[in-house]
């Protein structure tokens, strides 16, 4: 195999028609360079200059390589450059993926710290699920996943990865405009048993959450539409077809009221998920923007709104 500093040493050789020449140059004594010439002649197994106490004639075959090498070179230290660049996270990717209302409230601001910050970089997010994304993070096909979990359906995610909690969402009732309950600032979940309610699919955490609310006020919730868009949820409610428990990033600004439920206040938690091996260098940059852009959402969460009053966030 060619070596690359015994091609560069042949350029300057053929340059100046000169080992001495050349090692002043390039920092080298003459004998070094002498030496890194037959090292060039036994790897090729040719002669490259005819060789004069005063000088080193270049040969055919030497004015062809130090030719054709150059574009090597260039090419070579273009991939060095590269290659710095993406150990430094100045450039390279960064595949991210969320859920939907996660990606409505939270992603945009991210997606757009980790750009400004590194230009260069190319990044991508998709959508979905957290059993939908998980086996890409264990594969390696993601860097990162945004995940949630509810306090009323905890779950065990794969010991190989790291979980870091970014917030937790407050759940909140979602009454219509109508309903008799819609002026109040805390509803007992017991007072809504004969309400129509609306939720996400049979088979997500969200709908066994609100299963088991309702099981601990003693009563089973009589479940009339199911949709896993909050944006389908809302709608719904504001339309004075049912009542529905909503977490944080899913309320809405207007049409629907939201009241706190009385008592223990359930949580949705958002959680980042990665590779402990994952050693990609704008992960680390992605998790702190991450934890920043989720602690400016949770700050809408802390100021209580008055009775009856829409909080005054939104979600796709």
């Amino acid at each position: 195999m060619l070596n690359p500093i015994h091609l560069r040493t042949l350029q300057e050789c053929v340059r100046t028609g000169s080992f001495a020449e050349a090692g002043r140059a390039l920092g080298y004594t003459a004998s070094a360079v002498s030496q890194q010439m037959v090292l060039l002649e036994r790897a090729i197994g040719a002669t490259l200059f005819e060789r004069s106490a005063r000088s080193a004639r270049s040969t055919a075959l030497a004015l062809r390589l130090a030719d054709r090498s150059r574009d090597a070179l260039g090419a070579l230290d273009a991939l060095e450059r590269e290659v710095r660049a993406m150990v430094a996270g100045e450039e390279g990717s960064l595949r991210l993926a969320s859920f939907a209302t996660a990606n409505a409230r939270v992603l945009p601001d991210v997606l757009a710290a980790v750009v400004a910050q590194r230009p260069n970089a190319e990044v991508q997010l998709d959508e979905g699920e957290p059993d939908e994304v998980l086996s890409g993070v264990l594969d390696g096909v993601l860097d990162a996943a945004v995940v949630f979990e509810y306090d009323l359906d905890p779950r065990q995610w794969p010991i190989e990865l790291c979980v870091e909690e970014l917030m937790a969402e407050p759940l909140r009732l979602a009454l219509p405009e109508t309903h008799q309950l819609a002026g109040a600032q805390e509803v007992e979940l017991r007072e809504l048993a004969d309400d129509a309610w609306i939720c996400t699919r049979q088979d997500t955490a969200g709908a066994r959450s609100l299963v088991r609310l309702a099981a601990a006020a003693g009563f089973v919730p009589r479940i009339t539409f199911r949709s896993n868009d909050y944006s389908v949820i809302r709608d719904l409610v504001a339309r004075d077809l049912g009542v529905a428990v909503l977490p944080g990033l899913a309320i809405p600004d207007e049409h629907v009221r939201i009241a706190r439920i009385a008592g223990w206040q359930p949580h949705r938690r958002v959680k980042a998920l990665y590779r402990k091996q994952n050693t990609n260098p704008l992960l680390p940059i992605a998790l702190e923007c991450l934890a920043k852009s989720c602690a400016s959402v949770a700050n809408d969460w802390h100021a209580e709104p008055e009775a009856g009053v829409p909080q005054n966030t939104e979600a796709s």
